[in-house]
Order: structure tokens, then sequence, then C-alpha cells
């Protein structure tokens, strides 16, 4: 099993210790290894251009207040390197998440770090890494959504759908719906080789079409988009149709 290399940025010691421990309480569900550690930005970055291909940092923790270069200033920092580790940020103060995220964080964890969380942060390293490979400068790799004093983390990965609803967008994955504070026109053009317009308020993603069916609801009826591992159709508005169909014309359509 592949060993997750983890690096360490935090000004305080005891937070340093106690993140080694979470990482030792959490090996045998995830293996490990700390690669390094530091108590500021600077020797942070120096330390973690310098490791060789063979040990770099799959991820680094880092806590956001540290002296001289901060968290923030560090995450941007390590973007250059050839290879950056992916980014979890450690902290006891909240109002740097949304910046954090706009940084790709994969997520966001508030002192003190429970292992659960750690765990569950750290599991998604994997799929980051393979994403950055596949789809480099694709836009964000996550969403974020402020649900009852929460920042959550939305995989774009996972989307089904992007509906526009009021003020909000509604991003639906397998599992449930999240509001996001975004524009649709702003994430079409963000993400256009992932999702298509099938609506004026609505994206779908192109990964998660399965077909197309034509609902008899009047004279001419309407199109619906068939989506994988849901029962909902989404409709196609007739002024998108032809644009949808010519980017999915390998797809079966259906008569309702």
């Amino acid at each position: 099993m592949t060993v997750l290399r983890v690096f360490i940025a935090d000004d305080e010691a005891p937070a340093r210790l106690r993140l080694r421990a979470l990482l030792s309480d959490i090996e045998a569900e995830l293996p490990n290894r700390v690669v390094g550690e530091a108590a500021n930005g600077e020797d942070a970055l120096a330390l973690l251009a310098a490791l060789p291909a063979a040990e770099a940092a799959d991820v680094a923790l880092i806590d956001i207040r540290m002296p001289g270069m901060d968290g923030v200033e560090l995450a941007s920092r390590l973007a250059a390197l050839p290879r950056p580790p992916v980014l979890v940020f450690c902290t006891a103060y909240d109002q740097y998440a949304v910046r954090a995220f706009e940084l790709q964080a994969t997520d966001y964890l508030m002192k003190p770090v429970r292992a659960a969380r750690l765990l569950d942060a750290l599991r998604r390293v994997p799929e980051r890494q393979a994403g950055a490979s596949a789809d480099p400068g694709g836009g964000r790799s996550q969403l974020s959504c402020s649900e009852r004093g929460r920042i959550l983390l939305v995989p774009v990965a996972d989307i089904l759908y992007l509906r526009a609803e009021l003020k909000y967008v509604t991003a639906r994955t397998g599992e449930r719906e999240y509001l996001l504070e975004e524009s649709l026109a702003a994430l079409e053009q963000e993400f256009p080789r992932r999702f298509v317009r099938i609506h004026r308020n609505c994206l779908v993603a192109r990964d998660a079409v399965a077909g197309f069916e034509h609902v008899r609801d009047g004279a001419d009826g309407h199109w619906s988009v068939v989506l994988k591992g849901l029962d909902e159709r989404l409709p196609v508005s007739r002024r998108q149709w032809a644009q949808v169909r010519a980017e999915f014309a390998d797809i079966r359509t259906a008569e309702r």
C-alpha cells in the first residue's frame, strides 16, 4: 500500500506534536510518514523545495497564523513548485476559510484537529493528485458551501448538475444537494470541459448524462436529460436542444 508523505508547518511545537500523534493514530487505516516539519513559512518553503523527488511531500498540513510568512502566503508560494503538495489547513481561525479554498485547499480543519476529520481529509489527497495531473489548469477541483456555521467542500467531479435557483446555485451530487453562492455563468466559464448548458438555469456534467427522453406533454413535447444514478430528469430547453444533441451525438434517445 502506498505510504502518504506528510509535511507539517505550525509555529507551535505542541500543535506539531499533536498532528504527529494523530497521524500515528490513523496509520493503520491510512499509512503515512512525516517527511519534515517547520515552525514558519520561510523554513517550510525551503524544506519542501529541497526534498528530493522520491521524498516529495504528498500533502502539507499548514497552520494559518505563523510569524513572518503566514500559511496563506506559504500556500500561494507552494503552487510554484514542480510538484506542489496538496494543502490541508489546520487552524484555530475560521475567517480564512474562503481564502484557503481559493488556494485549492483540500480541507480546512479547525483546532483541536480530530483524528476522524484528519483521516477524511487525507483520504482525498490521492484523488486531488490524480485530478491535478489529468486536468492541469482545469479550474478548481472543489467548490465551497457554507452550511450551519461550517464550510463544506464539494468535489467538482462528484457534481451531476448545477441549477440556478433565486440567488443561489444548487450543486447536486449522487448523495445530496448543496447551496453555492456562485454565479451559474461564472461556473460555466470556469468548467467548459466538464459541464454543458441544457437550460438557461441549468448545467449538466458531461459524464453524468446517460441518455435523453422525449416527453409528450403538449403539441411538440420536450426533451429531458437522463442522469446516471438518479431517477430525476432535467428538461432541455428548445433553444439549447440542437447544441446539446450535437454535444452528445453518440448517446441514445428514447420516447416516453
